[in-house]
């Protein structure tokens, strides 16, 4: 991976070094799991459940996307969502669904940086 990718994959969120060494320091294999990102349904799930006020499958949802960002190191997402899956579970709708319009951001971000 050159310093530029890098650089942009940690400016969008990555913690690059941590991701590597989860992956055994195998480049190809991050790359090709940060590729599959994009195409995960649970950013689409969880702002489909969250406009028909279904409040388990968000929370399912958001549950789901911040495993996934905790296993390839998307650390800023995977904090976000900690918070979010913390205010479902403590049935603060209200909040967890305030948190959406900087989860958006962070995830088009990552999504852009992963393409780049």
């Amino acid at each position: 991976m050159d310093l530029m990718r890098k650089q942009r994959l940690q400016d969008a969120g990555i913690d690059v070094d941590s991701a590597l060494e989860r992956f055994m320091n195998n480049e190809a294999l991050l790359e090709r799991f940060l590729g599959k990102f994009p195409a995960d349904p649970n950013h689409d799930r969880l702002a489909q459940a969250i406009a028909a006020g279904d409040r388990e499958g968000a929370l399912t949802a958001a549950h789901t996307m911040k495993g996934v960002c905790g296993n390839l190191s998307m650390t800023a997402l995977f904090e976000l969502l900690t918070r979010q899956v913390a205010a479902f579970r403590a049935d603060d709708w209200d909040g967890a669904v305030a948190m959406m319009p900087e989860l958006d951001r962070m995830y088009d971000g990552l999504c852009a940086a992963i393409a780049s």
